[in-house]
C-alpha cells in the first residue's frame, strides 16, 4: 500500500513541475512569518487578490479595485450553490463595479484572471490548509490558488480497493462542503485520487460524474497514472494557453473527456 503522505508528495510534485509555486499550509498560515491570511476563518488570500487585480487592471482606480474585492469577499447568499454560481460568473465575465461620474451611474468591469496569457497570473499550491467555520476545523489535502482565489481542491486516499478509495476521498469533500463551505464558495474543480486513479468533478457532482482526464496533451490518450493525466492535463498552464476556459467551463455541466 502505498503511503498518504507519498501521494500527497507525488501530487506536490507534479504541481511543482507545471510551474505552480509551493507552500506547506504553516509556512503561510496567519502566525507564520509569511502569512498568506489573518485567521484561519479566511479562504482568500486578500493581498495576492489585490495585487493580480492591480496588475490585470492597470486603469482602474484603486477604490473600485477594492469595491471589487469586497464583492468577490462577501457573498450575497447563505446557499453555497448560489453563491459558487454567483463567483463563477464573476471570474469568467469579470466583477461589475458601480460609481457616480458627473452625477451619471457608470460600471467598469474588473477582471479576476488574465485567460489569454496565463503567465500574468499567480499560480499556488498549499498542503494542508487549514480552515475553520463555526466551530469546525478541517484540513484539505491540497488547495490551489490562482491570484489568491482557492480554485481547486484535491483530496487523496490511500488505494485499497477499486473505487473504494475514491469513494471515501469524495465523502471527505462531502463533510468539507457542509462544515467549511466558504472554501468551495470559490471551488471551480474537485479532484480525488489514490495516487494511480484521479477523477474530477464540480461542488454538485455526484460520485458518478468524477471522471478521469484522458490525455496530458490534449491528444494523445496518456498511458502514465491518471494523478499524473489529470495534473499535466487538466491542470497545467504550460501546455495549454485555454487553461482556464477549460477550467471555468467544466465546473458547470460536467466533466468533459
Amino acid at each position: 500500500m502505498i503511503p498518504e503522505k507519498a501521494i500527497e508528495q507525488l501530487a506536490i510534485d507534479l504541481l511543482k513541475e507545471i510551474g505552480y509555486e509551493y507552500y506547506y499550509g504553516q509556512e503561510i498560515a496567519p502566525d507564520s512569518q509569511n502569512p498568506k491570511r489573518q485567521s484561519i476563518e479566511e479562504v482568500i488570500h486578500e493581498e495576492d487578490l489585490r495585487n493580480a487585480l492591480k496588475k490585470l487592471n492597470p486603469k482602474t482606480p484603486p477604490n473600485l479595485l477594492e469595491d471589487a474585492i469586497k464583492t468577490i469577499m462577501h457573498p450575497s447568499s447563505q446557499n453555497l450553490i448560489e453563491n459558487n454560481e454567483q463567483f463563477h460568473k464573476m471570474l469568467v465575465e469579470g466583477v461589475r463595479v458601480n460609481y457616480t461620474k458627473n452625477g451619471e451611474e457608470r460600471g467598469e468591469i474588473v477582471k479576476i484572471i488574465d485567460f489569454q496569457n496565463p503567465e500574468n497570473n499567480l499560480f499556488l499550491a498549499v498542503n494542508q490548509y487549514t480552515v475553520k467555520e463555526k466551530n469546525n476545523i478541517k484540513i484539505p489535502d491540497i488547495v490551489l490558488f490562482i491570484n489568491g482565489l482557492p480554485l481547486v481542491v484535491i483530496e487523496l486516499k490511500n488505494p485499497t480497493q477499486e473505487d473504494v478509495n475514491l469513494m471515501l476521498a469524495y465523502n471527505q469533500l462531502q463533510t468539507y462542503k457542509e462544515t467549511i463551505p466558504s472554501l468551495f464558495t470559490y471551488n471551480e474543480i474537485l479532484i480525488i485520487s489514490d495516487g494511480i486513479e484521479a477523477r474530477a468533478g464540480s461542488i454538485t457532482s455526484g460520485f458518478d460524474r468524477f471522471l478521469a482526464w484522458k490525455s496530458a496533451d490534449g491528444e494523445k490518450i496518456s498511458k502514465t497514472n491518471q494523478l499524473e493525466t489529470i495534473t499535466k492535463g487538466l491542470l497545467n498552464k504550460k501546455n495549454n494557453h485555454r487553461f482556464y476556459k477549460k477550467l471555468c467551463s467544466i465546473s458547470k455541466i460536467k466533466i468533459r473527456r
